[in-house]
């Protein structure tokens, strides 16, 4: 079996989708984007096909490195990318040509079924209390929310108060039992953190995803040292090299990379076991689409640290088009009571519906995220 070639499609919202063809007609699929440079990752795919076509697709670690030590320049968000889109896609085709499921060929599933979480209260919070009681009237056991809109390297304290009432507000309506995650998403600089870290730690967070940019991660020694709950991050890390650093260091509790961004399963993998071995917690980063949330799904389902799993049904973001909108069988990613059963088609379990991605793809996207500024004009942290 040879690869015959990569097609690509952006798709409302915001995503970008790859199918690998063969000479003997198996195929896979992946989700190679980066949220805002889908066009860009498409580019990098289409440059990377030079070390695909004609090549043996069952050979996936074999190609990853190739596709990621052929380049001389490595690493990074559109390249690890567009790496994990062609990754999952290696995968889902050999998972198909051999009737099995992804996790099948990683060792078997330790679990049936994930526990799930959803977002509520948009990108500057609002409304958490009610969105958090209509998640948990859906069933789900835990939701996350942005903890703050822009804030200013230093700004008032009021910032900080203002903070912890939403979050005060999110506890008081679902009560003791429901985690709630808290995306402080790279806005609070180090001297705000300081302040805002320990104000929340008698609602009891699930965790606190993103306290600092990861360019600042090793403030943390000096910042939330002593903390009683848990801290995350890890999406805008690429590689297992950032990961083994941040683990190294000891203040992390929770990974959350993105199979999308940080090379596919085969690093998503490594990454997970790194954590293991400091018994780190894993949480992978999923606002995509319905192929980087069944990808997920298969490293969950092979992953003991593995214990809950970010989902965007329905999320904000999601206008033109939601995330089973492109399923064949939409019930393969059902969430109910809070999970999601692992998936048990061939490959990552899901099927595309192609002639809608066709379709859907003539309309496309040019998504960006939000451009904030301070009241003095200078830019802000989204």
């Amino acid at each position: 079996m040879k690869i015959t070639r990569l097609r690509t499609w952006q798709v409302p919202p915001r995503w970008l989708f790859l199918k690998i063809e063969t000479d003997e007609g198996c195929y896979g699929w992946g989700e190679p984007v980066i949220e805002g440079r889908a066009a860009t990752v498409e580019a990098a795919v289409h440059e990377l096909s030079d070390y695909l076509v004609g090549q043996d697709p069952h050979r996936i670690e074999h190609l990853w490195n190739t596709l990621y030590r052929a380049g001389f320049y490595r690493g990074g968000p559109i390249l690890m990318s567009a790496i994990a889109g062609i990754d999952q896609a290696l995968w889902d085709l050999k998972g198909r040509d051999l009737g099995v499921p992804v996790h099948q060929l990683l060792g078997g599933a330790v679990r049936d079924r994930m526990r799930m979480y959803a977002w509520t209260g948009g990108d500057r919070p609002s409304d958490v209390g009610e969105g958090a009681r209509a998640l948990v009237e859906q069933g789900f056991t835990a939701f996350k929310m942005n903890g703050t809109p822009e804030l200013q390297i230093v700004d008032s304290h009021r910032k900080v108060d203002e903070a912890v009432a939403r979050v005060a507000e999110a506890r008081d309506a679902v009560g003791p039992d429901v985690g709630i995650g808290i995306d402080f998403h790279g806005r609070v600089h180090r001297p705000m953190a300081k302040a805002l870290l320990r104000e929340l730690e008698p609602f009891h967070p699930m965790f606190v995803e993103e306290p600092v940019a990861p360019e600042h991660l090793p403030c943390l020694k000096q910042i939330a040292g002593g903390l009683g709950y848990p801290l995350a991050t890890g999406e805008r890390l690429y590689t297992r090299f950032a990961f083994r650093d941040l683990l190294a260091d000891g203040m992390i509790d929770i990974v959350q990379p993105d199979l999308s961004h940080c090379g596919g399963i085969s690093e998503g993998m490594k990454i997970a076991a790194l954590a293991s071995a400091h018994d780190v917690a894993l949480a992978p980063h999923c606002p995509l689409g319905p192929l980087t949330l069944a990808t997920s799904l298969q490293l969950d389902a092979v992953c003991h640290n593995a214990f809950i799993q970010e989902q965007s049904i329905g999320i904000h973001y999601n206008r033109g088009n939601d995330v089973l909108d492109y399923l064949v069988d939409k019930s393969a990613l059902a969430i109910e009571d809070g999970f999601c059963a692992i998936p048990q088609g061939p490959g990552l379990g899901v099927e595309i519906d192609e002639a809608f991605v066709e379709e859907r793809a003539k309309v496309g996207h040019r998504w960006r995220n939000p451009v904030w500024t301070h009241q003095d004009g200078s830019i802000a942290e989204w």
